[in-house]
């Protein structure tokens, strides 16, 4: 039987009264995805003091970089991964870890951009992640002319699939059955965001194949 691990993303600050609106409404959740970046009106980003409180709960951190608005051409790919990186060294997330970038669904994106994502990722420390929508906008496209035109994409990236969206659940009605949308194409998605924007806490809900999960720190 599968394994798989139940956990929550906020663009939000981690703090005691978020954490306990998550326990007390879903239960405790196994990982913690948070942004890297603080970007007005979008995200916090995470500190070194919310690191240690997420991880003195006992959870994991999966690190989401966010700090762009395009993913188009091999520079910028390049540029959001060295920036992610940094990051990354800085909050002291160990090495090994998967980093997301997040392309959102209504985002331009190339197959130059995610190939220097994840070619820089390659030769680094950490390992390339990317939170993306393989049913609407141009990521599928563009993910499999990269996949084609790359090994190491093909090989070494691992997708957060935003769809399908049957909605937020508790940590006990999660899915049973582990069902992102794949690209089509050649993938190795491990992770699914199946419920969005829940009404008790802004947060939302994720499930990810324990072979990622033990890989977050």
């Amino acid at each position: 039987m599968q394994i798989l691990n139940w956990g929550v993303d906020s663009a939000a600050t981690v703090t005691e009264d978020l954490y306990q609106c998550v326990v007390t409404n879903f239960g405790p959740p196994d990982f913690w995805g948070r942004y890297l970046s603080t970007i007005p009106n979008v995200s916090d980003g995470l500190t070194l003091e919310e690191f240690r409180f997420i991880r003195d709960k006992g959870m994991k951190i999966m690190p989401i970089y966010n700090n762009f608005s395009e993913a188009i051409g091999a520079r910028a790919g390049a540029v959001a991964a060295r920036n992610a990186i940094f990051k990354a060294r800085q909050l002291g997330i160990e090495e090994g870890s998967f980093v997301f970038a997040n392309v959102e669904r209504f985002f331009e994106v190339d197959a130059d951009w995610i190939i220097a994502w994840v070619e820089t990722f390659f030769s680094s420390p950490y390992r390339p992640g990317i939170y993306a929508d393989p049913d609407e906008g141009p990521f599928n496209q563009a993910y499999c002319q990269a996949a084609s035109m790359s090994n190491t994409v093909q090989e070494q990236t691992v997708i957060w699939s935003a769809e399908p969206e049957p909605g937020v659940t508790t940590k006990r009605k999660a899915p049973r059955i582990f069902a992102p949308s794949k690209p089509d194409c050649q993938e190795n998605v491990w992770a699914w965001q199946y419920g969005r924007d829940a009404d008790e806490c802004p947060i939302d809900t994720v499930l990810m194949e324990n072979r990622l999960f033990q890989t977050l720190v």
